[in-house]
């Protein structure tokens, strides 16, 4: 990380959360974020026929509206992931709706889908150079149909995405969660494969589910036969919790889903459940906690193909990505491993 990077993350983190991360989107709008090398050749890998220079990728949350994923993937991440993203504009819940647990590396946030929208968030993606951007898409917290919702944001995306992952796991929209159960999931993926099978290339445009870790060892092998059926890609594991594993900040207590840290051991338990029930069947993407290359590799080595990460750039800025790489570059080779595939689920 260079020193100007360096002192930026720490001036952003002496604002408003929420205010420090709309300067970050200006800033990177406006050309000032880092630029990476070469990847080290390693790295490179294949998830569900998407070609990656590496596996470690940028969560949703952070590029909301489409708007720096060019500068992200130019600071060195292997793709990203765009959206939570809505039919309609929508403003979210009440602020203050995101903070920052610093003293246990964390993040609770309760934004509720702040979005501008389908059609902002398509404009932008038509722009899309090269490199793999993929679209989040969830429903109106008013929706009268929410499988609808996610019908029509998959179809106004297709041929501007490079996947599609469908979030039913949000804690911050009421009710959203309930698709998770076996017969709301039946009926939501089966509308979206019948929806994805009438477009042109529907077997090309890898589309995956987000699942939550709060989540039953009966759930997840319901969750796995009901994506196996519907001919999904895989899934990614997983979105924020709403437990409260011990904390200290003064923001525990506050609602929404908590990210960072905390998450980490929760997050690759699930991973490694789905792992076992998958048994090679289905792609999985580690997300909860990723703050270092030991992280990612943890991940990998639990069964995923792939990582993300958010709430560690809150701490770490935007140096974090190079460093994760690097070491995960090294404990591949530490271990015998000549690519990232060999080291899926050797855990």
């Amino acid at each position: 990380m260079t020193l100007l990077h360096a002192l930026a993350t720490r001036a952003l983190r002496a604002l408003d959360p929420e205010d420090a991360h709309g300067l970050a989107i200006r800033a990177l709008e406006m050309g000032l974020g880092p630029r990476a090398g070469r990847d080290d050749p390693i790295l490179a890998t294949e998830v569900a026929g998407l070609s990656l220079p590496n596996p470690v990728g940028l969560a949703p949350g952070f590029d909301k509206n489409a708007q720096v994923f060019a500068p992200m993937l130019r600071a060195g991440f292997g793709f990203v992931e765009c959206g939570t993203v809505t039919p309609k504009p929508q403003a979210g819940n009440p602020r203050p709706r995101l903070f920052r647990l610093t003293e246990d590396q964390a993040v609770i946030n309760r934004m509720g889908f702040n979005n501008e929208g389908l059609e902002a968030f398509a404009g932008r993606l038509k722009a899309r150079g090269p490199g793999v951007v993929g679209a989040n898409i969830g429903a109106n917290k008013d929706s009268e149909d929410r499988i609808g919702d996610y019908v029509a944001g998959l179809r106004r995306l297709w041929g501007l995405a490079s996947y599609f992952t469908i979030n039913i796991s949000s804690p911050n929209t009421p009710g959203l969660r309930a698709l998770q159960t076996k017969a709301a999931l039946q009926e939501l993926l089966g509308r979206l494969a019948e929806a994805r099978d009438a477009l042109p290339r529907a077997g090309l445009v890898p589309m995956f589910l987000k699942v939550a870790p709060d989540l039953e060892d009966g759930e997840v092998e319901a969750i796995v036969e009901t994506v196996l059926a519907t001919g999904l890609a895989g899934i990614i594991v997983s979105n924020t919790t709403v437990s409260r594993p011990a904390l200290k900040s003064r923001f525990r207590e506050e609602a929404g889903g908590l990210s960072g840290a905390p998450l980490r051991t929760l997050s690759t338990d699930r991973l490694m459940a789905f792992a076992e029930v998958a048994a090679g069947r289905l792609t999985l993407i580690g997300a909860g906690g990723v703050a270092s290359g030991a992280d990612a590799y943890a991940k990998v080595r639990a069964g995923a193909s792939a990582v993300q990460l958010y709430s560690a750039l809150v701490y770490e800025g935007p140096g974090l990505v190079g460093r994760i790489k690097r070491e995960l570059a090294a404990l591949l080779r530490r271990d015998g491993f000549s690519n990232v595939k060999d080291a899926v689920g050797q855990a």
